[in-house]
């Protein structure tokens, strides 16, 4: 395993360690479909294909947790809370509003 994998792979140990549970909350994909989280998913390609082997599949995934977050926020009722995880980047970032 080459050092970018390797620190890929233990930055998102800690994410799944220490940030994770204090967030609250899952990140849209897994909120919506069920199934593994997002940081589950990219350690499972990232453990398989290698960071950059698996760049398009991470890609993806985050697409589809972005939609996700969209049609999730679409069926909140006008006024509530919206919570989940802003996949615009190439590191999925949590937050609340409202």
């Amino acid at each position: 395993m080459n050092t970018l994998n390797a620190v890929a792979l233990g930055s998102i140990d800690l994410y799944q360690r220490w940030l994770s549970p204090l967030k609250g909350f899952r990140c849209a994909h897994a909120a919506l479909f069920g199934g593994e989280s997002c940081s589950a998913a990219v350690r499972r390609v990232v453990s398989e294909q290698g960071l950059v082997g698996g760049r398009a599949a991470i890609a993806a995934r985050f697409g589809t947790c972005r939609q996700a977050y969209g049609h999730l926020a679409a069926a909140r009722p006008t006024g509530g809370r919206v919570q989940g995880v802003c996949c615009c980047g190439p590191v999925p970032i949590p937050f609340r509003c409202g």
